[in-house]
């Protein structure tokens, strides 16, 4: 880290900030100097994460409006500023076909991977961002560019982040930034269920030759989110190995036929 980074005494929350692609953003921001407040449904871990961080972190689901306003009043009450929002909880259920999804699951998705996001921001903007500005990243997924097996409700959910994202950057401009990133297949233990039982195979497929780890999309959030970033907004930047680039000559669609056939952890 450096300091063109910018970050140095600036507070960030990040949801799902206790583990994967989520904890290795708060261990980056607060390595880059920044104040972090976590959110994550486990309150142990949270614990443990505000501590070892040296921050603020509150457990809850985002799915509950009330926990987003607490943790931005968290943010806030203890820092007394929010100058980066992170949202990167998400949830892939329901998982299967969408014509067998149930109503009510499909709803939860939305609530969880594009509404909380909107509900953050908000309260970040009201709270400290339309005065002082800031930034905001959405963490999406490459597979919101196409279709696939079984996650229709999650790429459907993520297509609309993406939109959002736009909209954001329009609205909250110029003192507001608001981008995304979208990883590729990342080694979470929310896609755990893709590649735990073939990732030779699944490494073999992309051009870089192997699949993600959190740090790499780490990389990618706290640099749009810091000051080298600040000429860039509305922007998704693809963090994938390669997965849109590969070829013919590669095992490309193996991430499809595991998502036909693998069991998913429920949420």
């Amino acid at each position: 880290m450096t300091s063109s980074y910018g970050l140095q005494g600036r507070v960030a929350v990040v949801t799902g900030g206790t583990r994967g692609i989520g904890r290795a953003v708060a261990e980056r921001l607060a390595g880059a100097g920044a104040l972090v407040c976590v959110g994550a449904r486990d309150a142990d871990e949270v614990r443990r994460t505000a501590e070892r961080l040296g921050g603020a972190g509150l457990a809850g689901d985002v799915a509950d409006a009330g926990h987003l306003r607490a943790l931005a009043e968290l943010a806030l009450d203890t820092f007394g500023r929010i100058d980066v929002v992170v949202n990167n909880a998400a949830t892939n259920q329901p998982y299967g076909p969408l014509m067998d999804a149930d109503p009510d699951a499909w709803r939860a998705a939305f609530a969880v991977n594009v509404e909380a996001p909107l509900r953050l921001v908000r309260h970040a903007w009201h709270g400290w961002m339309r005065e002082h500005g800031g930034a905001v990243v959405n963490v999406c997924t490459e597979g919101a560019g196409h279709v696939g097996p079984n996650v229709g409700a999650y790429g459907t959910s993520k297509a609309a982040l993406l939109h959002l994202t736009r909209q954001l950057a329009g609205e909250l401009a110029p003192g507001v930034r608001v981008n995304s990133v979208s990883p590729g297949l990342v080694r979470t233990g929310m896609a755990r269920f893709v590649w735990e039982a073939g990732e030779e195979e699944l490494a073999a497929g992309l051009p870089l030759g192997r699949i993600g780890e959190p740090e790499d999309i780490a990389r990618a959030v706290v640099w749009l989110a810091s000051a080298e970033a600040e000429w860039i907004t509305g922007a998704d930047l693809l963090v994938d190995g390669g997965t849109r680039v590969r070829t013919a000559y590669t095992s490309g669609y193996a991430v499809h036929d595991r998502l036909r056939s693998a069991e998913p952890p429920r949420r």
